[in-house]
């Protein structure tokens, strides 16, 4: 994984929750069943249209409700590059960078719409709208967190730091 991250935006609103992201009545399929079904009760199409290193945009909130990791990992079997929101809750937020799945706080993420090709630069926290031409400032991850999702997560972060295979 880079520490660049650029892709084409979808754009969602406030308050998406986990239930919204991944929903529970398919918790006990496999991942990739439930990726079909992700983000379906706000956008039915988002699985057949999103693709790899796509970035989704949000407002407020993003990924309140549950702490089970089924929305990250949703996403992330979408290959979704990032997720740049005003804010995270909390939970979504660290189980995000546990499975790897980068994320980046915005202060006003209403200047991005959907279509615009941002880039992401976890490592200066700078979120570039190449579309319109414009930087903006988003949170700096920590470097042991970019770290974290550089090598796919907790799991694999722990192991190589235990110099275990």
């Amino acid at each position: 994984m880079s520490f660049i991250i650029r892709g084409r935006v979808w754009k969602y609103g406030d308050n998406i929750n986990t239930d919204i992201i991944s929903p529970g009545q398919y918790m006990s399929q496999p991942v990739d069943k439930q990726a079909e079904h992700a983000m379906e009760a706000i956008d039915p199409d988002f699985a057949g249209k999103i693709q790899a290193g796509d970035i989704i945009v949000a407002g407020n909130n993003f990924g309140s409700g549950s702490s089970r990791e089924t929305a990250q990992m949703v996403l992330k079997h979408h290959q979704i590059g990032a997720i740049v929101a005003n804010s995270f809750a909390r939970i979504f937020y660290r189980n995000s960078i546990n499975v790897g799945l980068p994320v980046v706080e915005m202060v006003d993420t209403s200047v991005i719409e959907e279509g615009d090709e941002v880039e992401i630069d976890l490592l200066a926290g700078k979120v570039i709208n190449h579309t319109k031409g414009v930087e903006y400032k988003g949170t700096k991850l920590p470097e042991h967190l970019i770290e974290m999702v550089k090598l796919g997560g907790l799991e694999p972060y722990l192991a190589n730091k235990l110099g275990i295979s």
